[in-house]
């Protein structure tokens, strides 16, 4: 945990999750046409939630891997002829919200180092 300011460390752990769910969205939109290919997610509450309770100190994203937890199959999807059961509307909707909370994620940083320089210039 950063002892400066422990909602920096949050963040991180915010961004790199972020991170690494948009990376599962373009694998599936990058494999709509590959036959088999079963769509893959990550649950952002519960990895967010193991995250911050364990303060773990970093998420791994590399294959979709983060802390103890693994990108998932998504159940309930409407399969093709082929098996592929990736939906781009589904995934475009999906990278719009997350890109969305990425952005909000950078904000939310900056106020932070803002807040950190106020201190630091004597609230000037």
């Amino acid at each position: 945990m950063n002892p400066i300011s422990p909602n920096l460390s949050t963040l991180e752990q915010f961004l790199k999750l972020t991170t690494a769910r948009e990376q599962a969205i373009s694998s599936n939109m990058a494999n709509v046409d590959t036959p088999g290919y079963r769509t893959r997610d990550i649950n952002f509450e519960a990895e967010m939630k193991k995250a911050t309770d364990n303060n773990a100190p970093t998420l791994q994203t590399a294959g979709f891997t983060l802390g103890q937890g693994q990108g998932t199959e998504v159940k309930g999807l409407m399969e093709r002829p082929d098996g592929n059961n990736v939906n781009l509307d589904r995934e475009g909707l999906l990278m719009s919200e997350t890109q969305l909370q990425y952005q909000m994620g950078i904000q939310l940083v900056k106020h932070q180092f803002h807040a950190l320089m106020s201190a630091i210039n004597g609230g000037s």
